[in-house]
């Protein structure tokens, strides 16, 4: 058989082909977005006490897998739609690299180990809570609420501030007011963070049919949501200090930050330029993680 007759599959060396096997793999999770999410589950059993390595180890792989998990089967439910959008469309689902039934399977099978984990080497709360974050982000968001309704963020994303929940629990065994409030601050921060990013992606989500805020309601709308959701993180973000979970230096960073975000959000509600709102999506992403870490910070000193 002449080399030309070969498959592009075949004629890639084995080795490559399984980098690539791995790769695939590993994309399914959405290891971009697990690194947020672990990070505050790692800083909030910091503030909760002092947990041993192994433990907070513990809580990352099953916090990893159980988020992961749900990232899976994301990609197997959403393939129809990502196949139709170019920068999701060479994800490996859609492109062909890994089974439907693949995606789904592995999905499932991550989160069922998560919490068979957990369960086994924390405690059943911290499972639990990380089951209710996959069954959130997969049967409420993902299947539920994104395709029918521009409030798929707003209650979807409880889904996504479940992580200091879990890290709490992880690390003490109960859920405490701290953690609640540190849950609403995740909750109140997804709205503004992925409505940004829907303005830049607009076109993508109209062309496929999922009602994002921009599309359904028009970018007017969607920049005053997001000054709007701004102004009650910023709220949100000072009842730990009002509580008496967090002193001064929590105080006056959360001050600096929320205000910060105020100000770009009204900066992209008067320019209303692509340039704003890409500031503001990068911000949020580096807002949350200064913010929790200031939290550490707080309690360490």
């Amino acid at each position: 058989m002449s080399t030309s007759s070969l498959s592009v599959a075949e004629r890639i060396p084995p080795v490559s082909r399984a980098r690539q096997l791995v790769s695939d793999y590993v994309e399914l999770t959405k290891p971009k977005v697990q690194s947020l999410l672990l990070f505050t589950t790692v800083t909030t059993m910091e503030i909760a006490g002092n947990p041993s390595v192994g433990r907070i180890a513990l809580a990352c792989v099953g916090g990893y897998m159980s988020a992961g998990g749900a990232g899976a089967v994301n990609h197997w439910y959403d393939r129809d739609i990502d196949a139709r959008m170019a920068r999701t469309a060479s994800r490996p689902v859609p492109a062909g690299r890994v089974s439907p039934r693949a995606a789904l399977t592995y999905g499932l099978a991550l989160a069922a180990g998560s919490f068979v984990l957990m369960w086994l080497t924390l405690n059943l709360l911290a499972a639990s809570l990380a089951l209710a974050g996959f069954v959130g982000y997969v049967g409420v968001y993902t299947i539920w609420l994104k395709r029918r309704t521009w409030h798929n963020i707003v209650i979807g994303g409880a889904a996504g501030a479940i992580p200091p929940m879990v890290g709490w629990a992880a690390a003490t065994g109960s859920v405490s007011w701290t953690a609640v409030y540190l849950f609403a601050i995740v909750f109140y921060w997804t709205p503004p963070h992925f409505w940004a990013l829907s303005l830049l992606m607009k076109r993508d989500y109209e062309n496929v049919g999922v009602p994002m805020l921009p599309v359904v309601r028009g970018e007017a709308m969607t920049r005053q949501q997001i000054v709007l959701y701004s102004l009650l993180l910023y709220a949100v973000t000072q009842l730990p200090f009002c509580a008496g979970a967090f002193g001064i230096v929590y105080l006056v960073v959360s001050m600096v930050l929320g205000l910060a975000f105020v100000g770009l959000a009204v900066v992209l509600y008067r320019r209303q330029d692509r340039r704003s709102a890409l500031r503001l999506y990068l911000f949020s992403l580096a807002y949350l993680a200064l913010l929790f870490g200031a939290m550490v910070a707080d309690v360490k000193l």
